[in-house]
């Protein structure tokens, strides 16, 4: 048989050595999930428009102007009864019988491994297509981050990838979603690496880059490659406009927290009707069809009605009614049921109060005032940020989607004194106070998570000391003595844990030899003693070792058989938590 040339071999040698290569290998990943993700995104705003198509007549961004054309009828009817299906939808096929969103990535993320649901993916997307299509006042861009990060996931699951390895993929669906949905492949990855994944370490970051630019150039292959709004060029007018850029950040950070607040009221509101779950949809969909009878700008993603604001089509008293009706819209929509996510109703109002706010300053101070239009702009930076709890992602985002660099020193500005005020005042972000509603605190997912994925089948010892329960006082005295533990299990014949002993439990019987024949190791036990099991994990053992003070646990088979295992020391609980934590970090970092 002919011998392959060096050349040959020395190919293969390569090969083999770029397929055992992390990082090779995610960057290959990253690449599919960012196609994978693009081509999602672009079919889900087709399906969006098809749905509004469908039920308006009217597949374009600015629906406002083409319901004023409708009968009133149709305005209120499409929004409810899309809410009846929509309710019934996610009441029937939804994990929770709820929608999902950002805040479920973000926990799956910290807490699941980066493990998500194909199925409650795709089902949350045609959900939120069908809000979104029926004019429901709710953001695309949650939703598509959700299909992104479900796509990395199940990539991710179906290799059977470590769980480092899943977060990154996750990762780059995230990144993926937010460069296709703004035509943004930079603010992409950045919010990826900042919501998400929480560092920008460049074993993670790398891969996540080239989803982010994967996704961007499908996109903008298939809607073209111009920014979300075309403006004029924007000039900052004076230095001194600095002080109302900060002003309206301050602002933008209040409108930001009556925003979140009011989903919250919505929802609490909606819980205390005692209306089944299903049906709760329906009547947020009547609120909007009545509101978008004198203010049709509150229905759908709202882009039209944010390019409008920039263009100065607006008054005054029509930016503050529509930014309110826009809080009022959204509150019912997400409090009460529907799909779909936060950011592009927070542009909006953001536009709205960045408006409204210019018209004052160029009234006052004219010829220091950059005009109303520049502080739109910088009124949705602010305000988005403040939801997002992603300041520096958001300012790209406004920069890419405005391809206005001129404004960025303002948006800088106006982002950072919203995200302080809205922190102080409220929380992080809209998704994590979401999350703390559920009981989740993901501030310790991570360590939790690891916590979790050790059993004490793995740390448990077998030197923890036992006697039958039959024994003579003397015999366990003796043991005591010479335990480390300075503790005894005490076992039934067949093995069954019965309970345990100190010295302390001896009581007046500890030196007594006078005892010795007439008490018995089962005489002075302590019953119902703390145990473990050996399916139990980490964090049930350190809560367990906190509630009962004591630092050796004995170990069981389960808590049925109560069979005898060992026992489980604090110090090795702490010493494999450790361990398992210095080894992720450096899988994480790449180091």
């Amino acid at each position: 048989m002919k011998k392959p040339s060096l050349t040959y071999s020395r190919i293969l040698i390569s090969l083999r050595r770029l397929l055992r290569n992390d990082h090779m290998v995610l960057s290959a990943l990253g690449l599919t999930v960012g196609a994978l993700t693009g081509a999602a995104v672009v079919g889900f705003r087709e399906l969006i428009s098809t749905i509004q198509l469908a039920l308006f007549h009217s597949g374009s961004e600015r629906l406002f102007q083409h319901a004023q054309e409708l009968p009133w009828w149709q305005i209120i009817l499409v929004p409810a009864g899309a809410g009846l299906v929509v309710g019934l939808f996610i009441y029937h096929f939804m994990p929770n019988r709820r929608p999902q969103g950002v805040a479920d990535v973000i926990e799956a993320n910290a807490l699941r491994g980066a493990r998500m649901s194909a199925k409650a993916g795709f089902g949350a997307a045609l959900a939120s297509a069908i809000s979104i299509g029926a004019g429901a006042s709710v953001g695309r861009e949650g939703p598509a981050v959700h299909i992104g990060a479900t796509l990395g996931a199940w990539i991710s699951q179906r290799l059977h990838l470590t769980r480092s390895l899943r977060r990154t993929l996750l990762g780059c669906g995230v990144g993926a979603a937010v460069a296709a949905s703004f035509n943004a492949p930079i603010a992409g990855a950045l919010f990826a690496s900042e919501v998400v994944v929480g560092h920008y370490a460049l074993k993670a970051f790398a891969p996540i880059v080239i989803a982010s630019v994967a996704s961007t150039a499908l996109s903008r292959t298939f809607f073209g490659d111009f920014p979300a709004f075309a403006l004029e060029s924007k000039i900052i007018a004076s230095f001194w406009e600095f002080p109302a850029f900060v002003l309206l950040g301050i602002v933008a950070g209040v409108a930001s927290i009556v925003f979140m607040r009011s989903i919250f009221l919505a929802q609490d509101l909606a819980d205390k009707t005692k209306l089944p779950i299903w049906i709760r949809p329906m009547f947020a969909g009547l609120l909007v069809g009545l509101i978008a009878l004198f203010y049709p700008q509150v229905l759908g993603v709202g882009y039209g009605t944010t390019e409008s604001a920039l263009l100065l089509q607006f008054g005054f008293y029509t930016m503050v009614v529509i930014g309110l009706a826009k809080i009022a819209a959204t509150a019912a929509c997400i409090g009460w049921g529907f799909g779909g996510g936060v950011f592009s109703p927070s542009l909006v109002i953001g536009a709205m109060v960045g408006g409204s706010f210019g018209i004052v300053a160029t009234h006052f101070f004219p010829e220091l005032s950059s005009g109303p239009g520049a502080y739109t702009i910088v009124g949705m930076g602010a305000v988005a940020a403040a939801v997002m709890g992603a300041p520096i992602s958001t300012t790209l985002i406004i920069f890419e989607m405005t391809s206005n660099y001129a404004l960025t020193l303002g948006v800088m500005l106006a982002v950072v004194a919203s995200s302080e005020i809205t922190h102080h005042f409220f929380g992080r972000s809209f998704f994590n106070n979401q999350l703390k509603r559920r009981g989740i605190d993901v501030k310790e997912g991570f360590e939790t998570e690891i916590m979790k994925s050790i059993r004490i089948s793995e740390v448990y010892s077998n030197d923890g000391e036992s006697i039958q329960m039959s024994e003579c006082l003397q015999d366990l005295r003796i043991k005591l003595q010479k335990s480390p533990l300075g503790e005894i299990f005490v076992l039934r014949d067949s093995g069954q844990l019965y309970g345990t002993v100190t010295f302390a439990d001896l009581s007046e019987s500890a030196f007594d030899h006078g005892f010795d024949d007439l008490i018995t190791a089962s005489d002075v036990a302590r019953l119902h003693p703390p145990v473990l099991t050996v399916a139990d994990d980490l964090e049930t053992a350190l809560s367990v070792m906190r509630d009962s003070g004591e630092e050796h646990i004995a170990v069981v088979d389960d808590t049925a058989s109560m069979t005898f295992k060992g026992c489980v020391h604090h110090r090795e609980v702490m010493a494999a938590y450790n361990k398992l934590l210095l080894q992720t970090r450096h899988e994480e970092h790449g180091e």
